[in-house]
């Protein structure tokens, strides 16, 4: 489980999250929704331990910074990370041995990249990888490690409609296995089939909480356009 409680963040003395609260729990799929500058982004890299914050945040129980938090949490930014003098094989052998996974890891990969379609790729310099290629590569490097809660921040930008489809079956089988998945996202649309639990920001603040069962069949997308009418989409 991700647990947000009363997280706030300043810069400059603007709060760009303030106060806010969210849980994404066990076997669902939960979304993050906001216009651009709603703080959606400072929110995930707060999650992600790349921000100072005031408040709490834990991962399955634990504070979202320390070692047994990241052992347990997968992460795929909006903009991989990674190294463009590296191939995708040899960041994968990097995640096995932080992460001090066992001697099947290579067939496990293998699986994962070969369903993402980029194991032709694996021996290849990422700096020659496409915006998706390296999209793909974050996912799989991030499923590796087989987190209990995985928290993808834009995760369908710059994929193909096939790769969209597969990465939309990752969340549900992530979900059906007890996983804890967080996906902050623009493209409503895509998602709208496989979400549970649905937060809104706006302005910093957290201003609707919605499950699709208390959405009765309800439109989502004008839910939120309503809410943040006036808004930078």
């Amino acid at each position: 489980m991700i647990s947000v409680k009363n997280l706030t963040k300043e810069y400059k003395k603007i709060k760009a999250v303030d106060n806010i609260s969210l849980t994404a729990k066990p076997g669902e799929i939960t979304i993050l929704l906001g216009p651009n500058g709603a703080g959606k982004s400072t929110t995930i890299k707060s999650i992600a331990g790349l921000l100072k914050f005031e408040g709490e945040i834990t991962i399955c129980e634990f504070p979202n910074k320390t070692i047994d938090a990241k052992r347990i949490f997968g992460y795929i930014p909006e903009t991989p990370a990674l190294y463009e003098l590296l191939t995708p094989w040899e960041h994968a052998e990097f995640i096995a041995k932080a992460y001090k996974l066992n001697n099947d890891w290579k067939d496990k990969i293998k699986v994962i990249f070969e369903r993402l379609e980029i194991y032709d790729k694996k021996d290849k310099y990422v700096r020659e990888l496409s915006k998706g290629m390296t999209q793909k590569l974050s996912i799989a490097l991030a499923l590796l490690t087989d987190p209990k809660a995985v928290l993808f921040d834009e995760p369908l930008v710059g994929l193909d409609p096939k790769a969209i489809n597969e990465v939309l079956s990752i969340f549900e089988e992530l979900k059906a296995s007890g996983k804890s998945v967080f996906v902050s996202t623009h493209i409503i649309d895509t998602i709208n089939d496989v979400w549970d639990r649905a937060y809104i920001m706006n302005k910093g603040k957290i201003i609707c909480e919605v499950t699709k069962d208390q959405l009765e069949g309800g439109d989502l997308k004008k839910m939120f356009f309503e809410l943040t009418e006036g808004a930078e989409a």
